[in-house]
């Protein structure tokens, strides 16, 4: 598959899935939950190594996909790295063959930064401004809450950079744009809630209804959602969340079932007298 094939068609699918759920160009907020009421699979944010950022997992025979994204302190590139593994659920990718599979990287990748970060949205954005500086790529980095990198190349696919400035922007962090352009502390609460873990939110919920039930303990809760107990017990008695208890019944004994025992095969090669 070449580039530029894998460029276009990331951007058709990027493009449908915006269509698809009346997205237009405005940018994605809370991308967790747009997966999941999107797709109907299960995402997570969970604790792994350093070297770890996401994977999707499908079972063929359940027909479920899960798909898991790190905790980090860059939450850009967890953004980044939830939108590459929806490419891989929409394109089927995880039924491709193993030599396919750096091509599906590729176009994984291309998808994520125009579902992030659409040139339509960079346009309306920027309207007719043609002395772009680091100061509108700070603006693009915050309004569409990408990387440096990914705002760069929507810059210069866009017209409004040359080759060269995008060479040397994609070299920023998103840390000094923020701190130079006076959103440090937007980009503080980002990456805190990026280092948080995140139960899949259907199985959150259906653990709920079973701690409702009587079936469910809190500390089972607890360890879904990777926070002490006491603060799922404090987060339930806020919402007024009980667990239902049931009534112990007396029953005599004249009503329970007969139990008929066979104790015939105990004797059975037994010789002695």
């Amino acid at each position: 598959m070449t580039a530029s094939r894998n460029e276009h068609e990331a951007r058709q699918c990027a493009e449908a899935f915006r269509a698809e759920n009346n997205l237009g160009t405005q940018p994605i907020r809370d991308l967790i939950s747009l997966i999941e009421r999107a797709t109907g699979h299960d995402v997570a944010v969970l604790n792994a190594g350093e070297n770890e950022h996401g994977l999707t997992v499908r079972d063929p025979q359940r027909d479920v996909t899960f798909i898991g994204v790190a905790t980090t302190p860059h939450p850009m590139r967890q953004r980044s790295t939830l939108a590459h593994e929806l490419a891989h659920v929409l394109f089927g990718d995880a039924e491709l063959a193993v030599g396919k599979r750096p091509a599906a990287e590729i176009r994984a990748d291309a998808f994520a930064r125009h579902l992030l970060v659409p040139q339509e949205g960079v346009m309306t954005l920027l309207g007719e401004r043609t002395d772009v500086t680091t100061a509108e790529l700070s603006e693009v980095v915050q309004t569409y809450l990408v990387s440096p990198r990914i705002a760069a190349i929507a810059l210069r696919d866009a017209g409004f950079v040359s080759p060269q400035t995008y060479s040397e922007w994609a070299t920023l962090s998103t840390r000094s744009l923020a701190t130079r352009f006076g959103w440090s502390d937007q980009y503080s609460a980002l990456a805190a809630e990026s280092q948080c873990t995140r139960a899949p939110r259907r199985l959150l919920a259906r653990a709920i209804d079973g701690y409702i039930a009587g079936v469910v303990d809190a500390q089972k809760i607890a360890m879904l959602r990777g926070v002490p107990v006491a603060t799922v017990r404090a987060d339930f008695q806020a919402a007024g969340i009980t667990a239902r208890r049931a009534d112990p019944t007396d029953l005599p004994a004249d009503a329970l079932p007969p139990v008929e025992v066979d104790l015939s095969e105990l004797d059975e090669g037994d010789d002695t007298t």
